[in-house]
């Protein structure tokens, strides 16, 4: 499985961004896909993202009310709209995909793209 991600940039706080993960390869058997991000000095931590085989969405507490997660089956293309943006959404942020096989279950990343909020 590889992803690609796009959308990220710079923004001041109160504006918007669209990410993109466009996946392809090996994507059948795909059963979770979603964005995670990671701010210096912390843990990658989860953002939203499809589970339970794509059929159901989990979103962090912080961002439920101004993130949304979306998908387009037919470009294989995970979305995340980003409004409401604060600062302390500045993180590199990173497309996973997890894929059921032989040895359970892998993870794929993306190369991760930068988002950075101006105050």
């Amino acid at each position: 499985v590889q992803l690609v991600e796009s959308g990220g940039g710079l923004v001041q706080a109160g504006g918007s961004l669209r990410l993109s993960c466009a996946a392809s390869g090996d994507i059948l058997r795909i059963i979770a896909m979603g964005w995670y991000r990671q701010a210096p000095g912390k843990e990658r931590e989860l953002v939203a993202a499809f589970i339970s085989g794509l059929t159901t969405t989990n979103y962090a507490d912080d961002v439920k009310d101004r993130f949304t997660i979306s998908r387009d089956n037919a470009k294989n293309t995970v979305y995340l709209q980003m409004n409401s943006l604060k600062p302390e959404d500045t993180a590199m942020y990173y497309c996973n995909a997890k894929r059921t096989g032989w040895g359970g279950v892998s993870d794929y990343w993306g190369q991760g793209t930068q988002v950075t909020v101006s105050s």
